[in-house]
């Protein structure tokens, strides 16, 4: 009897679903290993899913390079097409899809469905700039020969996604690969793959051609991984998620040269000058801060305020933060969902406790909600110190430590002070210290007097060991594709 995905509460079409060994968008199945998807706020089981390994990697891998010279040699239009269909079935189903991303998940359905909205938006964009790859010509030396450059498809691409924006993150890997003309086989993560098992069979009803698109399941990426990066038939490793894991990534890909787009781990300063509008800074923080329950790697991890507004900000902040309704993401009105795990409970319950026993203040929340589930109060502290393990590492959760600061260039050397350079925030209103500390602050984005900026049309990524490469825009097209230099001689 085929493993089927069960029907998950609250969908309206289940029909997108049909038995797992029938999609023509997954790998061939050897293992009869299975792993469970969990609801984080209950704990239910939602669906056993086929815990596939390095034989079933190697068999989508095989499909996607077969398939790939016919997908890369149709028409650009042809290509934007596939891609236009799948983002109207993607609008088409977008309740279906917001409510399974909820239940793996955890967020609330409106910020699933502002997701999958996203999701859609990368797929239209790339649609659109499937017909804008360019080339270019070049002014030869002498008047014999033309010297012009192509721009060509990589090949196979491997792409691993992470948990926390299981849909938005699909689309935003794998679609600008898709418009150049490559072909995918894509690695969810083991927490949260039943939005991207619907995803990709909207994608088959699409029309994208057989194994141009394709799912493994895993329990753990390990296996799989190491096939993606050692097998030559991929050209390329494009992978979202810590940086200890990019690392190993980048190693195993190191032998083959291979091309690696790494999204890695953030530190994200939110620094409040005493110029700043005072509330629309707090808006910004809790933006920043308290989005998919501070799961995000954008997250505002370290909110600096200046000495004279400080007060003021902590009154205001913390009055909004204890009108954050906490619950199940299926609860009319919730703000914060639950934690994606009981590892990422006790990370936060680590941090608020390491915090006070070294001299923090909690100013609200600080405690775990209920006994089932992954709840946790949205948590502010005060009075933090460079010692502190919240000041040192990426909390991922629903915490925000609050540091006061009197000079403007100390605070922007200690916003630098990280291994990590993806995200950075700031407010203030003075247009020369706007321009100056936009430019002195080393990340890869830099949101100024907004807590939200992440756009399909604009790059995403981040510098130092944050990672390499940009997902989004124009730019991201360019990293699916090579350059290659023609120069023909005797004209």
């Amino acid at each position: 009897m085929p493993l089927c995905l069960p029907m998950i509460r609250h969908l309206k079409a289940p029909e997108l679903f049909g038995p797992i060994d029938r999609l023509p968008v997954l790998g061939t199945r050897v293992s009869k290993r299975t792993f469970e998807v969990l609801n984080p706020s209950t704990g239910e089981v939602l669906a056993e899913l086929p815990d596939m390994g390095d034989e079933e990697t190697r068999a989508a891998i095989d499909k996607a390079y077969v398939a790939q010279p016919g997908w890369a040699g149709l028409t650009a239009r042809e290509r934007s097409d596939v891609l236009w269909r799948w983002h109207q079935l993607i609008i088409d189903h977008a309740d279906d899809l917001a409510a399974i991303l909820t239940a793996e998940m955890g967020k609330p359905l409106a910020e699933a469905k502002s997701e999958v909205s996203h999701a859609a938006a990368y797929l239209q964009w790339y649609a659109e700039e499937a017909n804008r790859i360019y080339g270019e010509t070049i002014s030869a030396p002498s008047t014999d020969r033309r010297m012009m450059v192509i721009k060509q498809p990589l090949g196979v691409v491997g792409t691993i996604t992470p948990w926390n924006f299981p849909a938005s993150m699909v689309a935003r890997k794998i679609s600008p690969a898709l418009a150049a003309g490559c072909t995918i086989v894509l690695k969810p993560a083991e927490q949260t793959p039943l939005v991207a098992g619907a995803m990709f069979a909207l994608a088959h009803q699409a029309g994208f051609p057989e194994g141009v698109v394709n799912l493994i399941y895993a329990s753990e990426g390990d296996a799989v991984g190491r096939e993606l990066c050692a097998n030559p038939k991929v050209r390329k490793i494009s992978f979202t998620g810590s940086t200890e894991v990019g690392r190993l990534l980048m190693r195993q890909c190191s032998d083959q040269i291979k091309k690696v787009s790494l999204e890695l781990g953030g530190n994200a300063p939110f620094i409040v000058f005493d110029d700043a509008d005072i509330d629309a800074a707090v808006e910004g923080a809790i933006q920043a801060k308290f989005r998919n329950a501070g799961q995000t790697c954008v997250s505002a991890n370290r909110l600096y305020v200046q000495s004279s507004v400080h007060d003021e900000f902590v009154e205001k902040f913390v009055e909004k933060v204890r009108r954050l309704w906490v619950g199940d993401g299926f609860a009319p009105g919730v703000d914060i969902g639950p934690l994606i795990d009981k590892h990422a409970l006790a990370k936060i319950e680590s941090h608020t406790a390491d915090a006070v026993e070294k001299g923090g203040t909690i100013r609200c929340g600080g405690n775990r909600i209920g006994k089932d589930g992954t709840f946790f109060e949205p948590t502010v502290l005060t009075e933090i110190s460079s010692v502190m393990a919240v000041a040192q590492e990426e909390t991922f959760g629903p915490l925000a430590p609050i540091i006061r600061f009197d000079d403007a260039d100390q605070v922007v050397r200690e916003a630098n002070d990280t291994i990590y350079g993806l995200a950075a925030y700031f407010f203030a209103s003075n247009l020369k210290r706007v321009w100056r500390v936009a430019e002195a602050l080393e990340y890869g984005m830099v949101g100024i007097n907004t807590g939200r900026m992440s756009s399909e049309a604009a790059p995403f990524g981040g510098i130092k060991q944050s990672g390499i490469g940009r997902e989004g825009s124009r730019h991201g097209l360019e990293d699916y594709l090579e350059m290659k230099y023609l120069c023909m001689g005797g004209i």
